[in-house]
């Protein structure tokens, strides 16, 4: 696999060597954000762009368009997501590694590697790390929120 790197010298494995280029982070109250900007399709291999923060849980933004948002949440041992909802945006979860729990609405929903879970528009969901691992999640929101 060959490594890009954005403008800090970072390096980000790629499969065709070009860079993801993080413009900024945003921190937010529960988590930091990591937006890397893809210039065109190519090969990923998601875990790999994880960052992780010793403060929150951290996203990065793997693809963008107003149609769709590809991305990954990272988590240290004991970080969460908290419980929240989108009106207008349809969520799916599918765990990379690491394990924990999903919340969903009044439910808590053990997970692990493999496991899936789908947030319909206006449903209350949450991530939470129970793990003593890193946990990494890929994030699909339809249509993606605005920034």
């Amino acid at each position: 696999m060959a490594m890009g790197s954005d403008r800090a010298g970072r390096r980000y494995p790629t499969a065709s060597g070009k860079s993801f280029v993080p413009d900024a982070t945003l921190m937010h109250s529960n988590c930091s954000r990591v937006e890397p900007v893809m210039d065109h399709p190519e090969l990923l291999h998601p875990t790999s762009l994880a960052r992780f923060s010793s403060e929150k849980m951290t996203k990065v933004d793997i693809f963008r368009s107003d149609r769709m948002l590809v991305g990954l949440n990272a988590f240290e041992a004991g970080q969460e997501h908290a419980l929240h909802g989108h009106a207008d945006q349809d969520k799916v979860y599918h765990v990379l590694e690491g394990e924990g729990e999903f919340l969903l609405e009044e439910r808590t929903i053990e997970m692990s590697a493999g496991a899936m879970l789908v947030a319909p528009a206006g449903v209350p969901h949450g991530v939470r790390n129970t793990g003593h691992d890193r946990l990494v999640v890929l994030v699909f929101m339809a249509p993606a929120p605005s920034r």
